[in-house]
């Protein structure tokens, strides 16, 4: 009996820490949110929307997946998926010029 018990602590273990893992992801992603927004506002960069509207249409056939925001750079970083491979486009908040890619 004992045996069972343990086994099943250490299944409820194992079922719960794929949702506490991504619990920090989804905490960044507000965060990047809510500072991308702030720094719009406050007319230090353009809107993600605009943002993603010049660069999505030239990525081409690639699959758009997101975007994250570096305040401190700010700058966004794009996230794109092609052929299996996935390239980040880092862009300039404020001009939406394209920094960089990689692949």
């Amino acid at each position: 009996m004992q045996r069972l018990i343990t086994s099943f602590t250490v299944l409820a273990i194992l079922v719960g820490v794929p949702a506490a893992a991504q619990a920090p992801q989804r905490n960044q992603a507000r965060g990047d949110q809510e500072s991308a927004r702030a720094e719009m506002k406050a007319g230090r960069s353009m809107p993600i929307g605009e943002i993603e509207r010049r660069i999505v249409q030239r990525m081409g056939n690639a699959e758009y997946l997101g975007f994250e925001y570096d305040r401190a750079a700010s700058a966004y970083r794009l996230k794109f998926i092609e052929d299996g491979q996935v390239i980040w486009v880092d862009v300039d908040a404020k001009t939406a010029n394209i920094l960089r890619v990689s692949r």
